[in-house]
């Protein structure tokens, strides 16, 4: 993949230097693990769901935290369950810790979370202040009104 300079854009833009560093970080072959599995949906039109499968994870063994623009997801095992005997053939449930990073839009929030039948939900939600929305201008016929009034100043 052809890496692209951005270095023109930082002299004449101001404040999409996240934007850029995200943009670049797309070039960069993806080293991050592919555990725990996990869909990204989107359930309305300002409405997001994170479905991870969480085998073998209980609630306080999950943890979920949204910082500046960056909801992280973790899984670590507690050592607490008795250590059994059992030999085992093959082993596919994973109990390893995990630790899943998602970037998130402006104005993106996490609306709730919950744990069932091993899926982990988090449901996400665009929320776009009022003055950020577009709003309808309505158009005025009398040409009287579209003219700004002169001010009249008096000399003292």
């Amino acid at each position: 993949m052809r890496h692209i300079d951005f270095s023109p854009l930082y002299r004449s833009t101001i404040g999409f230097d996240r934007l850029f560093n995200m943009l670049d970080g797309l070039g960069v072959p993806d080293q991050s693990q592919s555990y725990p599995p996990y869909n990204i949906e989107r359930t309305g039109e300002n409405t997001y769901r994170i479905t991870m499968a969480v085998a073998g994870f209980d609630d306080r063994e999950l943890s979920i935290e949204a910082h500046a623009q960056t909801l992280v997801v973790k899984g670590e095992k507690l050592e607490d369950e008795p250590a059994d005997e059992t030999e085992y053939l093959y082993r596919g449930i994973a109990k390893r810790t995990f630790e899943r990073r998602f970037q998130l839009a402006d104005h993106v929030e996490v609306r709730a979370a919950s744990l069932k039948n091993g899926l982990l939900h988090i449901d996400l939600l665009r929320n776009i202040p009022e003055a950020m929305k577009p709003r309808r201008i309505a158009i005025s016929a009398d040409a009287a009104l579209q003219q700004p009034k002169a001010i009249e100043t008096h000399a003292a």
